[in-house]
């Protein structure tokens, strides 16, 4: 089974894309993030007609995540955080699909730091690790797949000091990501890919995709009832390339 996230940065817009890489790719499932369309405006038949059920939390303009399932219709468990009733940003969305739990993340960027939205990206942390305490607790297979705005460690992002101030690679931010995986976790591109950057985003801005700078934002982690079964990782990195193409390119795995 191949399960991938994706961050497609406008679904609406991206949609050939996003068609055309699941004629080709076929994953089995797929998290996406930055709908950037509301409920009503998701392209639901675009992507039955493609073979895919779908369940989806919308945001006009900004956020939304999606979860989608190849011949296969997504039980919701649930469309936001536990712990943030009081956040209506359209960031988390849950589901079983072909036995398996999974998530679509869009944890905030965070900048500019110091501030309010840095502070907002790192309770947001706080509260995706105290749900994902709760997921290994019962022992079930899970990937928690999304878009998780944080470049672990300097082999996660290209040689510059460029984006020293920014949150992605802030210290906090690299340690809430690590005290994530320490619950037990497993970084599946990691865990496959010990020294290879793996780069999942590159910037429009500053040529950054033809010179390949990089960053690895988009993760898939697999509770300890799962990563056992952890077979291929990689990142379809030509997609980045196309006409029209989201900033992102999709990560994916395989699991038996």
């Amino acid at each position: 089974m191949k399960v991938a996230t994706f961050n497609i940065n406008n679904i609406n817009r991206r949609l050939p894309n996003l068609l055309a890489w699941l004629s080709r790719a076929k994953p089995d499932i797929v998290a996406l993030q930055e709908l950037k369309a509301t409920d009503n405006d998701f392209p639901q038949g675009a992507l039955a007609k493609a073979g895919y059920g779908a369940v989806w939390r919308g945001q006009k303009t900004w956020n939304g995540v999606a979860l989608l399932a190849r011949n296969a219709d997504p039980v919701l468990i649930r469309n936001s955080l536990p712990g943030n009733s009081k956040d209506d940003e359209a960031r988390y969305i849950e589901a079983a699909i072909k036995g398996v739990i999974v998530t679509s993340i869009y944890l905030p960027n965070g900048n500019p730091q110091p501030g309010p939205k840095f502070d907002y990206k790192l309770d947001w942390f706080r509260k995706l690790r105290t749900h994902a305490a709760t997921l290994i607790k019962q022992d079930v297979p899970v990937v928690l797949a999304g878009d998780y705005n944080v470049a672990p460690t300097a082999l996660d992002i290209y040689p510059t000091k460029s984006w020293d101030k920014d949150a992605l690679i802030q210290p906090k931010s690299r340690a809430a990501f690590h005290s994530l995986i320490g619950q037990g976790w497993t970084d599946s591109i990691r865990k496959l890919h010990p020294s290879t950057p793996m780069f999942t985003f590159w910037d429009y801005k500053r040529n950054r995709w033809p010179r390949d700078a990089g960053l690895r934002l988009d993760h898939l982690l697999l509770s300890p009832a799962l990563a056992p079964r952890l077979k291929k990782a990689g990142v379809d990195r030509l997609v980045r390339g196309e006409e029209g193409a989201s900033d992102h390119a999709p990560a994916w795995i395989t699991i038996s």
